[in-house]
């Protein structure tokens, strides 16, 4: 039966009456699990409500609670069962068994088989998702000997995939509603079919995406709440107000203004958890299209990057949160990181003598040449950036024009009609850079259509070298010394400029509970959330 808007604000009203009972701020002690009510959670518009085939945050926050992945972790990334009761990793890392629960149903009562799971992982998950295309690039093959085991079959050892088994990473389609049809556009992207906590019930464009409660659900008990309505508020200070007035319970990613963040996180009703964020490795960067005549040269790209005060930018555009960053992996992802890269300190004379030695000249009114930035609608500081990256522009010649967007006319430009010329813009790199840096700079993962691919058009066949070497090797000290090659290789050629390394975070009510359970906080499923009363 389809909810009405008059069920939907009954629901709303519902969790409202929960929150003149308990002020929606929790009390000094934890309660035990209170079954029932609903979660009120901002989302910014995603367009498409599953992740199989794309790495889109907003679809993350959504498509999670509707699908349960093979696996979840714990904060030190040690893999728990989910939909995988067991799995095994040949020491060679070319074998990957896993063993799957027998009694798991898709929301329309199909059962859940290894035949779903080899589908997805065949079809889609190599060749449409712009991460996976990287990271299950050497899986040549799964094997169902029956319905609770698969196996997978790699050509090369690729023991980095048991970082990328979440639900959004790593999700697993139901195959009879997928297969023979384009997985693009299927019908079933928009109201999906999961096996997940939570079953899609309705999506009123532009206002709220419905979630309610899976009575068949296989974890019997969970989830407690009853529904989760997603709330869509595409103003930051909107957003804001909604959370002083107990209108949102939670959101996640960077919800509110960075500046905004800083006063509410005083309110006592409200908090930001320190934990619940630590396996993202988000960073901020403009990626510039190579393909254009006037930005092949790495000249003009280096000019740009001299022509940006990196660390006015973190302390006015990010108030301080995270740090500039030196390249394409942050600091988050210790292990990898490396700030022994070229640099690029702030200096108009470097940038403007570079541009000239390009052969990018003045002309007689002082332009050199005209470019066009397009932000990715997703936080306000983009947009600030784009703001502050224009006005340093012109004091090099450059005219630029800023163009905004919503995310499906963004995502074509950038990622199918590769329409532009730089971006303000910004990605998780993940626990591992070949799961969530590789695709931005690997030239074959250059593929219309894939949001958060290799956009740019960058291709460096000594790039690729070292980033297939580093997707097969097992020996973990050489595997740090290839990416920290890599860093300096495409630091030096720049086809992304790297801007800040700028950590996600969660603003909530105090009232709901076991939300940031795991490093991966707001996309789990929250089969476990609930709201304390």
């Amino acid at each position: 039966m389809k909810a009405t808007r008059r069920d939907v604000l009954a629901g709303l009203s519902a969790s409202l009456s929960v929150a003149a009972l308990v002020g929606r701020s929790g009390s000094a002690n934890a309660s035990s699990p209170v079954k029932g009510g609903v979660l009120r959670m901002w989302v910014n518009e995603p367009t498409t409500l599953t992740s199989a085939y794309t790495s889109a945050g907003q679809t993350y926050y959504t498509s999670g609670k509707i699908f349960d992945g093979l696996v979840e972790y714990d904060f030190d990334m040690k893999p728990k069962p989910k939909l995988a009761t067991s799995w095994d990793l040949s020491a060679d890392g070319l074998t990957l068994r896993f063993t799957l629960r027998n009694d798991v149903k898709w929301h329309d009562g199909k059962p859940f088989t290894s035949s779903d799971l080899q589908y997805s992982a065949l079809e889609v998950w190599r060749k449409l998702h712009p991460r996976g295309r990287s990271t299950w690039a050497n899986l040549a093959d799964v094997e169902t000997p029956n319905a609770t085991t698969a196996i997978f079959r790699f050509s090369k050892p690729s023991p980095y995939v048991l970082n990328a088994l979440i639900s959004p990473e790593a999700q697993v389609l139901p195959r009879h509603l997928y297969e023979g049809k384009d997985v693009l556009t299927n019908p079933a992207n928009i109201a999906p079919v999961g096996n997940g906590p939570f079953r899609f019930k309705e999506w009123q464009r532009g206002d709220y995406i419905l979630l309610e409660r899976n009575p068949d659900y296989w974890n019997k008990g969970k989830p407690y709440l009853d529904q989760i309505i997603y709330r869509v508020i595409p103003d930051a200070a909107s957003r804001s107000v909604a959370f002083e007035a107990n209108e949102i319970d939670i959101g996640g990613g960077i919800p509110i203004s960075l500046a905004d963040a800083r006063r509410l996180e005083k309110i006592p009703t409200l908090e930001i958890p320190e934990r619940g964020a630590e396996a993202y490795g988000n960073n901020t960067f403009l990626e510039v299209n190579v393909r254009r005549p006037h930005l092949q040269d790495k000249r003009v790209r280096r000019a740009l990057l001299h022509s940006l005060d990196r660390n006015f930018i973190l302390k006015n555009i990010f108030f301080n949160f995270g740090q500039v960053a030196t390249g394409p992996i942050p600091y988050t992802i210790g292990t990898f990181y490396t700030a022994d890269v070229p640099k690029y300190e702030y200096s108009l004379d470097k940038a403007n003598s570079l541009l000239d030695e390009a052969g990018q000249k003045r002309s007689a009114d002082g332009t050199r040449f005209k470019m066009t930035i397009d932000v990715l609608p997703f936080g306000e500081y983009y947009f600030r950036l784009a703001d502050y990256l224009k006005q340093q522009l012109t004091l090099l010649g450059i005219v630029a024009e800023i163009r905004n967007a919503d995310f499906a006319t963004y995502y074509r430009r950038i990622y199918t009609d590769y329409d532009f010329d730089i971006t303000c813009s910004g990605a998780s790199a993940l626990t591992d850079p070949t799961i969530g840096v590789q695709r931005f700079f690997w030239s074959k993962n250059i593929i219309k259509g894939v949001p958060f691919s290799n956009g740019t058009g960058y291709s460096n066949p000594e790039v690729d070298a070292i980033l297939e070497a580093a997707q097969t090797e097992i020996d973990p000290q050489k595997r740090v010394a290839l990416f920290h090659q890599f860093q300096q290789k495409v630091v030096d050629d720049l086809p992304i400029l790297p801007m800040c390394d700028v950590p996600y975070f969660t603003v909530k009510n105090r009232a709901v509970k076991n939300t940031e359970i795991s490093p991966f906080g707001i996309s789990d499923n929250f089969a476990e959330a609930y709201i304390e009363g």
